[in-house]
């Protein structure tokens, strides 16, 4: 694995925060999440980490699993951060249809850590089946939607809303959500 310099993590005395993702969508609502919740400047950074879960996660237990592993992994590649953020999207399905989420797990340098969920939304038809054919939801939208890695930019949430809600606002509330614990020492 090539990484960046570490001297290059943290140009300033902001506290530093990994996120377990290279994906800018990540990167981008980390920062915005923890600057809105604590009114002050972090140094934001992603990294390549593992989910160790399926390419697309099936279900609570298993999206649960691959933002915590990669909370996990990303602390065990870069130990000196002062928090890991691990952000992983999954699919469930239920009597109504597939739905979409994303879990959020936070941990910070003393072993607090903090959870939470995004809102669910219900895909088309359509789009579940390219996911049932063993596609990625990513994927699907790409391949449906005619787009180009749009779990770069505004994800199905962004291209179902019509831009009205980007993947970046998505999961920016359920980050702040995830830093309850964070927020509130005394009760956690």
């Amino acid at each position: 694995m090539n990484f960046p310099k570490r001297e290059n993590f943290r140009p300033t005395d902001r506290p530093l925060i990994i996120v377990g993702s290279k994906n800018p969508v990540k990167i981008a609502c980390t920062e915005t999440a923890f600057t809105e919740a604590f009114t002050k400047g972090f140094v934001v950074n992603g990294i390549s980490a593992a989910s160790q879960v399926s390419d697309q996660p099936k279900g609570d237990e298993e999206t649960y699993l691959g933002a915590r592993n990669r909370v996990i992994n990303a602390k065990s590649i870069f130990p000196e951060a002062d928090y890991w953020v691990g952000i992983e999207g999954g699919i469930g399905e239920d009597e109504r249809g597939m739905y979409a989420f994303a879990w959020i797990f936070i941990e910070d340098k003393d072993g607090v850590h903090g959870k939470a969920k995004t809102g669910t939304f219900y895909l088309p038809d359509a789009i579940a089946k390219l996911i049932h054919s063993g596609m990625e939801l990513g994927e699907a939208d790409d391949k449906f939607f005619s787009q180009e890695n749009s779990k770069h930019s505004g994800g199905s949430v962004g291209i179902l809303t019509h831009g009205v809600i980007s993947r970046q606002t998505y999961y920016n509330q359920a980050i702040i959500l995830a830093l309850i614990p964070f927020l509130n020492k005394e009760l956690y």
